[in-house]
């Protein structure tokens, strides 16, 4: 493992760190919101609203949008490399739509599975700028391993989840196991996304790749929240704690690094960093700041087991 790929691990493990911490401050917000949907699309507006401040202030983030730009205008970017932001979009919807009908330890089994089965195609294909990364057995064992770690560190997470959905009955009566598919589909969304996002980022810069991430990603959900609306309604009220309102900027700051971090290792690695760096800061949350049922010994079994899931797909460089 050379110097770059040793940096790129560890930024995949602060990744997911910033994930972990995001997901409790959304999650607080959608609690308080009684919609999770609506509390990512105040992640997403205020996210886009700092880089939008960015773009007016800094030449150097202009530069990178008007490189963008020209990357389609030659052929070196296509236009749908700049739909990353769906996958986001469609992530937090599948969160606030399943997870209070399956659990949340389904939800993140599933969608942890879809991600790293989607990871090894991505990879296959060389649709990140990391290039081709052929699929080998160390690799397949690295992210059979992680999916059984997710498994183990939240059996004892059963159940719903703050800021799911008052939903509708024709939602409510679909079988869970056809919901389970959604969040294993928004799974295989977030790997493409990190390697489209990574593209993006190779031809504009980090900050390019994320403005144009939340643009698109923040389109979709609002169109995905004026159909919540009219079905069940909307938040009476907001809360008025400045914390609950950091997500955005927290989300700015690792789609930003992913889209650096991709470019020098493959979206398989990536991901495992990611999820061992949002368990590994979930149990520091649940120990510093307890919710639920708080910290146990399968989550800290869970939490060891994908650190040697990153050590066994790591093997050989990743890419052999």
């Amino acid at each position: 493992m050379d110097g770059r790929m040793r940096l790129g691990v560890v930024f995949g493990f602060c990744i997911g760190a910033g994930v972990a911490v995001q997901s409790r401050i959304n999650g607080a917000l959608g609690e308080r919101l009684h919609d999770g949907i609506a509390a990512a699309v105040v992640s997403f507006g205020t996210g886009l609203l700092v880089l939008g401040v960015g773009f007016l202030v800094s030449g150097l983030l202009r530069s990178g949008v008007r490189r963008v730009r020209q990357g389609l205008r030659v052929g070196e970017l296509r236009g749908w490399q700049l739909l990353g932001g769906l996958c986001g979009a469609l992530f937090v919807a599948c969160q606030g739509l399943t997870v209070g009908a399956i659990g949340v330890t389904a939800f993140t089994v599933a969608a942890v599975a879809g991600q790293l089965i989607s990871s090894l195609v991505v990879d296959r294909l060389g649709l990140a700028p990391s290039g081709r990364t052929p699929v080998t057995v160390l690799r397949i064992g690295g992210a059979v391993l992680a999916v059984g770690a997710v498994l183990l560190a939240g059996l004892n997470r059963a159940g719903g989840s703050a800021g799911t959905l008052a939903l509708p009955d024709s939602v409510r009566n679909v079988p869970s196991v056809l919901l389970i598919v959604l969040p294993a589909l928004a799974g295989v969304g977030l790997a493409w996304q990190q390697a489209v996002n990574g593209r993006v980022g190779a031809a504009g810069g980090p900050f390019s790749a994320a403005l144009v991430n939340f643009a698109v990603g923040l389109a979709a959900l609002l169109v995905i929240e004026a159909v919540v609306l009219v079905a069940v309604g909307g938040p009476h009220e907001f809360p008025t704690e400045p914390w609950l309102y950091l997500g955005g900027l927290i989300g700015v700051a690792f789609i930003a690094l992913a889209a650096v971090t991709v470019r020098w290792i493959s979206v398989l690695l990536l991901g495992l960093t990611s999820v061992a760096g949002q368990l590994t800061t979930a149990l520091v949350l649940d120990l510093v700041l307890p919710t639920g049922t708080g910290l146990s010994p399968l989550s800290v079994l869970g939490c060891s087991l994908t650190l040697v899931a990153v050590v066994i797909a790591a093997r050989r460089g990743d890419r052999a």
